[in-house]
C-alpha cells in the first residue's frame, strides 16, 4: 500500500485552520492571536528540521548517531519543563527533576525495545527514535504535572506542614498527601487517555501505522505496548522525582527552607 503524499500546496492549505482560530481569538477579544501565530510558525519550522535530521539518520543507521539523538531530546525535553515551571525551584530540584527524567525514560526504552520488540540491532533508527520521542514526550508532560502540583502544595500548605511537624510528623509523614497528589497529577491524563483509546479515538502511533499499511491488529499490539510503555515511564518518572524531590523543602533537621 502507497502512502498518499502531501504537496506543499495541500499542506498551506490546512493553515486555513490556525486563521480561523486567529479570526475567534481577535472576535471574542481572547487576544492569543501572537502566541497562536508564533506556536505555529514554530511548530513548523521545528518539525521541517526534525524531519530533515531524521532522515539523514535513518538513511545513515549508527548506535552513536540515534544515541545522540535521544540526548538531544532528552536535553530539549528537560530545558522545557524548568521553563513550563509555574513556580520557582532550587538548583537541587533541577537536577532531581533531570536525573529522574533520564533514569525513568531510559530505562523504559531500553527495556520495550530490546525486551519486548527485541529490535535488531537495538539502535535501530527506526524504531527506537519515535519510541523513545513518545516516551520522553509523555515523561516530560507527567513530570511537569507533578513538579507544578507538588511545589504549589508546598506554598499554599506551608501553614498545615509546620502545624504538623510542630506536633511531631516526620518531613514524609507531614507531606504524604502533597507527594500521593502530585503523583496521581501526573498519571491521570494518561489513564484518561487509555479509558477512551479504541472507542474515541485512535491514538497517535496506530494511526501511524493504519496509514503506512501496517494491519489493524499488528499496529493494535504496538499501541498497547507503547501505552504500558509511557505509564511505566512516566510512574518511575514520577516515583524518583517526589520520593527524592520533596526532600529538597526540608533541611537537615526536617525544617521547612
Amino acid at each position: 500500500m502507497n502512502i498518499i503524499d502531501i504537496s506543499y500546496l495541500q499542506l498551506a492549505i490546512s493553515f486555513i485552520f490556525i486563521i480561523l482560530l486567529m479570526v475567534i481569538s481577535f472576535i471574542r477579544k481572547i487576544g492569543k492571536q501572537k502566541l497562536i501565530l508564533i506556536a505555529s510558525i514554530r511548530m513548523t519550522l521545528q518539525l521541517v528540521a526534525a524531519g530533515y535530521l531524521l532522515t539523514l539518520v535513518f538513511k545513515n543507521p549508527s548506535w552513536y548517531l540515534t544515541t545522540i539523538t535521544i540526548i538531544v531530546m532528552l536535553f530539549f525535553a528537560i530545558i522545557n519543563i524548568f521553563k513550563r515551571s509555574i513556580n520557582p525551584i532550587s538548583k537541587k530540584l533541577k537536577l532531581i527533576v533531570a536525573g529522574s527524567l533520564i533514569a525513568g525514560s531510559v530505562f523504559t526504552i531500553s527495556f520495550f525495545i530490546i525486551v519486548i520488540i527485541r529490535v535488531t540491532p537495538w539502535y535501530s533508527p527506526q524504531y527506537f527514535i519515535p519510541i523513545a520521542g513518545m516516551i520522553i514526550g509523555n515523561s516530560m508532560t507527567g513530570i511537569l504535572l507533578g513538579l507544578n502540583k507538588m511545589s504549589g502544595d508546598f506554598i499554599e500548605m506551608k501553614d498545615i506542614i509546620e502545624n504538623s511537624l510542630m506536633l511531631g510528623a516526620t518531613a514524609k509523614q507531614a507531606t504524604k498527601e502533597i507527594v500521593n497528589k502530585s503523583i496521581e497529577t501526573s498519571l491521570l491524563p494518561t489513564l484518561n487517555s487509555m479509558l477512551g483509546m479504541g472507542i474515541i479515538s485512535l491514538p497517535g502511533m496506530m494511526t501511524g501505522q493504519i496509514l503506512s499499511g501496517t494491519l489493524p491488529t499488528v499496529a493494535i499490539k504496538y499501541q498497547i505496548g507503547i501505552m504500558f510503555a509511557i505509564l511505566g515511564a512516566i510512574t518511575i518518572t514520577v516515583i524518583i522525582f517526589v520520593m527524592l524531590g520533596y526532600k529538597t523543602y526540608f533541611n537537615k533537621r526536617e525544617q521547612l527552607n
